[in-house]
């Protein structure tokens, strides 16, 4: 393991001591950095080169730097164990740290223990992504941040963070779903966005970080183990306009609205090329067509995987330099580090074009990040009291409590009452978990409230747990939950799935509740006394269609993986503390679903002639369980359309005419301007092309809440039978009092929702009548129309 920090002699450490104490206020707790990592002032050979001088731009300055490093000491810098060069004044650092929901110890780089004996630990992501609150997606990012920075201040943690994961969850059987923020690309584009600017931050100017983000895994990484196949050998076979309207969105999003500083590429081929030796993706797509400013990481250990598991190159300095030819900086591995310098020697890569170029992109952050700054780098001030503060785990319930999704209120039941349910029997093998509530690539908590700490504190709890664990592999201790059950005034199961289930290298084979579970629960909940409540804790979507369609369960919950503050969370919402609010990020299927479906087909629109059914909401038109969107709560509200345009005119930047394929019509040549149905996106003058739509939310019941409203857009259908059946395009969580009413207005930026993508992987902006969904019930329909300068409108 590297660390940022070293020994130094007892008398350099007391005068950097007594600088700091000249400099700040703070005291040694508040956790200042004993060395700097590079351009240590009271290093004379070093304080005065360029390199060091914080004055001079940065470009200079890196530059300087790669001139003064010899060819081995670059190959040295091009793995994540990054070496030191004491010659120049420079540490070992560890690239890889992980913050999916909190400072993870799951990278190298970071560690707990000391004055860092943990940190905050948020819900999982697609909890947190059930909020559909951006505000809060970047409120959590600033926190992780500062955590991390304290933790860098104490030596115990770099600060690049490889997260976080926005891939889109296409399958409801993958198990790292979980790290996910759903199936809806736009949402995850979204969060992603939010998350990186809340982590990275924008002070001192937009060019300075806090911490480095990186977005992962690119692209079309959705496979971990299924049926022997695994993501080290998968070569995802992918459409370029899946790969347009579906897994590039969230990645370009991440890349031009976030400006992250990192972009990871996985493990997986796409159409028989490792991503991390594609040219094509990183160097055209990521870099050059999307503008990364900052680094391109392998996952770990991708490039030997592609040399070892995939034999796509011959020798292993191929492979070397296949990667940094086709765009990759560093190397989450010690493969880069081993033969990349035989790589140059036998010609196959040239030190300045490709070498230097990496290290210009990985050295660059660093010293966004303040690492050649000396010791007065930013954010010196965070220290011990900034990790695990109430205020940070205040945020930690807000989180939990805005993700939990109220699935079920038959009467309704909910909330139970505090007066009339005095003894509630707790059971389930999730009842008294810790580290099930705060999932995968999470550290250690600041500390736990469980499900059944949290009901205890509102009620005289009767525990029994039902099945040992999730598995629930016998029926050994229901007898004991029945009982508990038949003497309680009320009942809740918390129940569901944990890391044995789901998780990194683990795929679910199905969507039921493991083992017996439903069993139990169908058992307990015809015993109960009272009203029996259904709590859920799981990554992925299951199938409760036996509980959804019971009487005698009165309230389904979902609770997602809900973090250290789950359990207080969760009692909560079932005693009325909080009004439930979230909304589900993706869509319940039957377990029928998956029948003939393989994980292995990356299509996500629907082949009826071959009984394929599609994927997600926006291609997928068959029974569910439970839709994505969906969400109860304990007040109604109403929306109405307040202002919206009826007409909306795309002016032409020229008379534009292209070669078109039909449907069994073969290749002709049009104007698609002129023949009213469809446009390129980069065809229309797009800048500021907003569609303005205001949207009155009204609460008509009698207690406060928060609303989360969705809006969808439905294109022409005579755009093909190939376009969404409906997309997100815009959303937005508001907080209305009871009996009150809010107006929102939305922007949707007509070239990037309102376009669909063809066969080709172009965008285009169909022509006619278009329909706005607002929830379930409102629609306004408008009209697309274009124009080219001169040749006044065009009509569809």
């Amino acid at each position: 393991m590297a660390s940022t920090t070293t020994t130094t002699t007892t008398a350099s450490l007391c005068l950097f001591l007594l600088f700091i104490l000249l400099q700040t206020t703070s005291s040694k707790a508040a956790g200042e950095s004993p060395t700097s990592f590079a351009c240590n002032p009271q290093d004379a050979s070093t304080k005065d080169l360029p390199f060091c001088r914080v004055k001079l731009p940065i470009h200079v300055r890196v530059r300087d730097l790669i001139g003064r490093l010899t060819l081995q000491e670059k190959v040295k810098l091009l793995v994540n164990t990054a070496k030191a060069v004491p010659r120049l004044g420079i540490k070992d650092y560890e690239w890889w740290s992980e913050a999916l929901h909190g400072v993870s110890n799951v990278g190298p780089g970071t560690k707990f223990g000391g004055e860092f004996p943990g940190a905050t630990s948020f819900p999982q992501v697609i909890t947190t992504a059930a909020s559909f609150n951006a505000s809060l997606w970047e409120a959590i990012g600033r926190v992780v941040s500062d955590e991390a920075r304290a933790m860098y201040n104490g030596g115990m943690g770099g600060l690049t963070y490889w997260s976080p994961n926005v891939n889109v969850l296409r399958d409801p059987r993958w198990g790292r779903g979980q790290e996910t923020p759903g199936e809806d690309p736009v949402v995850v584009g979204a969060y992603a966005a939010s998350y990186v600017r809340g982590l990275q931050g924008n002070d001192g100017g937009g060019h300075q970080l806090k911490v480095a983000a990186c977005c992962k895994h690119f692209t079309a990484y959705d496979l971990d183990n299924w049926h022997g196949v695994d993501r080290f050998h998968f070569n995802a076979r992918v459409s370029k306009q899946d790969m347009e309207d579906t897994f590039d969105v969230p990645f370009r999003m991440c890349v031009q609205d976030g400006k992250v500083a990192s972009v990871m590429c996985s493990y997986n081929q796409v159409n028989g090329v490792p991503t991390c030796a594609d040219p094509n993706l990183l160097k055209k797509t990521v870099r050059a067509q999307w503008g990364l400013d900052g680094y391109i990481v392998s996952d770990c250990d991708s490039v030997g995987v592609f040399y070892d598991n995939q034999h796509y190159t011959s020798t292993p300095e191929e492979a070397a330099a296949a990667a940094l030819k086709a765009g990759l900086d560093l190397d989450c591995g010690p493969f880069l580090g081993l033969h990349t310098e035989d790589a140059v020697k036998k010609g196959l890569l040239s030190e300045v074009d490709h070498i230097d170029l990496a290290l210009a992109n990985t050295l660059t952050v660093q010293m966004r990040l303040g690492m050649f700054d000396g010791s007065a780098h930013p954010y010196a001030n965070l220290g011990p009291r900034d990790v695990c503060s109430p205020a940070h785990q205040q945020l930690a319930l807000d989180a939990a409590t805005q993700g939990i999704v109220l699935l079920k209120n038959r009467g309704p039941s909910l909330p139970l009452s505090t007066r009339r349910h005095r003894s509630v029997a707790v059971i389930g093998p999730n009842s008294d978990v810790t580290v099930t509530m705060i999932g995968n690539y999470a550290g250690v908590a600041c500390g736990y409230t469980t499900p059944l700490q949290g009901i205890g504190k509102y009620t005289r709890t009767v525990h029994q747990q039902g099945c040992s664990d999730v598995a629930c592999k016998d029926d050994t201790l229901f007898g004991a939950a029945i009982d508990a059950a038949r003497q309680a005034d009320a009942t809740i199961l918390v129940m569901g799935l944990d890391q044995s289930i789901e998780a990194e290298f683990r795929d679910r084979v199905g969507l039921l509740l493991p083992g017996r579970q439903q069993e139990l629960i169908s058992k307990v909940a015809a015993s109960s006394k009272g009203p029996t409540i259904l709590v859920l804790m799981s990554g992925g979507p299951v199938d409760v269609t036996f509980a959804k369609n019971d009487p005698r369960i009165a309230g389904i919950v979902w609770a997602g993986y809900p973090g250290q503050a789950g359990g207080q969370a969760i009692a909560d919402i079932v005693f009325g503390i909080s009004n439930p609010g979230g909304k589900l990020p993706m869509t319940w299927y039957p377990d029928e679903y998956l029948r003939n479906l393989e994980m292995t087909d990356m299509g996500m629109r629907s082949r009826p002639s071959k009984g394929y059914p599609g994927r997600t909401y926006r291609f997928y038109k068959g029974p569910i369980v439970y839709p994505f969107g969906h969400g109860l709560g304990y007040t109604k509200f109403v929306q109405t359309v307040a202002s919206a345009p009826t007409v909306v005119a795309i002016v032409l930047d020229g008379h534009h005419t292209e070669t078109s394929t039909s449907a069994g019509n073969g290749t002709s040549t049009r104007s698609f301007a002129t023949a009213g149905k469809a446009i390129r996106v980069t065809h229309a003058k797009c800048s500021k092309l907003s569609l303005v739509v205001d949207v009155d939310v009204r609460n008509v019941g009698n207690r406060d809440g928060s609303h989360t409203l969705l809006v969808y857009s439905s294109p022409p259908s005579a755009a093909g039978h190939w376009v969404p059946h409906k997309q997100l395009v815009a959303f937005e969580k508001v907080h209305v009092l009871a009996r009150t009413q809010q107006r929102v207005r939305f922007n949707i930026h007509v070239c990037k929702h309102l376009s669909v993508v063809d066969r080709s992987g172009i965008r285009r902006i169909p022509m006619g009548r278009h329909d706005l969904h607002i929830g379930d019930h409102v629609v306004h329909s408008f009209s697309v129309q274009a124009s080219s300068l001169g040749l006044g409108i065009i009509k569809s």
